[in-house]
């Protein structure tokens, strides 16, 4: 069985030309908060580890070097507060994108099959569906699929794009129960967990404990140590500016990612051997996702009051690079500045944009003048 004909689904960003013809024609220019792309630069001793590991003239291995997987078996117990992961619980991935849009696919996931995801969400949950030839199902309410015996894969995603809002330990509880009385595997995109704000802010407390942290899927207090039917999956893209290299990993159960690495041997889903070394370096490193963080909160906090002072709301943005704001995307297209429309992410998103913090400081500075001023 092929993928499925994925040629009436049009990619998001394509659908934003007006907006971004709109915001060009300001006098001062366009300034673009619609994606989350970073743009500060990636660490240097991260860049000195792909350098250093370049002469590779031999094929990488799809399961990764026992080094990075050690490091993200690590990196869980420390960062995460997810005790007894083993390396052969880890796989890395070539960014999470491609993990998303293919997971159904190589789980086995097909027609007769439904794949839950968020309500409003990123868009690729529901593309990987489609191509699987499963049928979404787009839902925050536990109960919408608790039960159903054609559930075969419900996605979390904590913190959540577009809206930041984190799932805490007991409605993460609580959809790992419904799972597993269906045989339902739950997939946890978590790749801004390392960006929580307030409450959720890792601060001086180790993440995972109730003072501080977003809580994994992995997590002994919601997967009750086992970590059977679940997956978490995380890229270094946000928390160590490493988009252009593609770094992400899957952990979880051992007999899903050993699925999952007998199929991706076939298709030669590979992280390179450079970008691994690489991937080794970040994980071992705090300081540098501490400091990044702290140039996300500060843009954060002058957006979210310069949208305060135009007597606009920002909604849940608990976590994440993004500001989940009630108004109207061409309100900020006449002022020169691109967000992604809410509608974007499903129906439910209609009255609301969704604004990136990933921007230089001087833009960032730049858009406080054009809310605060207009």
């Amino acid at each position: 069985m092929g993928l499925a004909d994925l040629s009436g689904i049009t990619f998001p960003w394509d659908t934003l030309a007006e907006l971004q013809a709109a915001a060009r024609a300001h006098p001062g220019g366009m300034i673009d908060l619609s994606m989350g792309t970073p743009v500060d630069p990636t660490p240097a001793f991260v860049r000195e580890a792909l350098a250093g590991a370049a002469d590779a003239p031999g094929y990488p291995t799809t399961a990764g070097t026992p080094l990075l997987r050690e490091s993200v078996a690590e990196w869980f117990g420390r960062r995460r507060g997810v005790r007894g992961l083993e390396p052969d619980q880890v796989l890395p991935t070539v960014g999470s994108k491609e993990l998303v849009g293919l997971l159904p696919s190589l789980l086995g996931v097909g027609p007769g099959d439904v794949v839950v995801h968020p309500e409003i969400a990123y868009p690729t949950y529901a593309v990987g569906a489609a191509a699987a030839g499963a049928t979404a199902l787009a839902t925050d309410d536990v109960d919408a699929w608790a039960g159903r015996d054609d559930v075969r894969l419900v996605w979390v995603n904590s913190p959540a794009n577009p809206h930041g809002r984190v799932l805490d330990v007991a409605e993460l509880r609580r959809v790992v129960s419904a799972a597993r009385e269906i045989g339902a595997v739950v997939v946890s995109d978590e790749c801004y967990a390392e960006l929580g704000w307030g409450r959720w802010a890792p601060g001086g407390e180790r993440p995972g404990e109730d003072r501080g942290g977003v809580p994994s899927i992995l997590d002994p207090r919601v997967c009750d140590n086992s970590h059977d039917g679940l997956l978490a999956a995380y890229s270094l893209s946000k928390q160590s500016n490493l988009a252009g290299y593609r770094a992400a990993f899957v952990a979880g159960d051992r007999a899903l990612v050993g699925q999952l690495l007998a199929r991706r041997k076939h298709l030669g889903l590979i992280v390179p051997a450079p970008v691994q070394a690489a991937m080794v370096a970040a994980l071992g490193d705090d300081a540098h996702v501490v400091a990044q963080r702290r140039i996300y909160g500060a843009r954060r906090r002058s957006l979210a009051g310069a949208l305060e002072a135009a007597g606009l709301t920002v909604d849940h943005s608990e976590a994440g690079l993004y500001l989940w704001v009630r108004a109207d995307a061409a309100w900020f297209a006449e002022r020169g500045v691109l967000v992604a429309p809410g509608g974007l992410y499903g129906p439910a998103g209609d009255d609301h944009v969704r604004i990136a913090l990933t921007a230089t400081d001087a833009q960032i500075a730049e858009v406080v003048l054009r809310l605060t001023n207009s």
